[in-house]
């Protein structure tokens, strides 16, 4: 019998778009800018308290870069 796997509620709940993000307009603004222009730094340093989307904001970085 196999068990049906769920995913976790911050998989499910995590934006899967720039325009999802919600409280961080300044962050997403410029991530989009520099997707747009085509330039993408080597590297970002993304740091905050805990729950303020730096892993969301990396996430959706990676992916529109990929």
């Amino acid at each position: 019998m196999v068990a049906s796997v769920m995913p976790a509620i911050y998989q499910r709940a995590r934006p899967a778009r720039f325009d999802e993000v919600v409280g961080q307009d300044h962050v997403t603004g410029l991530l989009v800018a520099a997707l747009r222009r085509d330039a993408i730094g080597h590297a970002y340093l993304f740091s905050g308290p805990r729950g303020v989307g730096k892993t969301t904001s990396a996430r959706l970085l990676a992916m529109a870069v990929n």
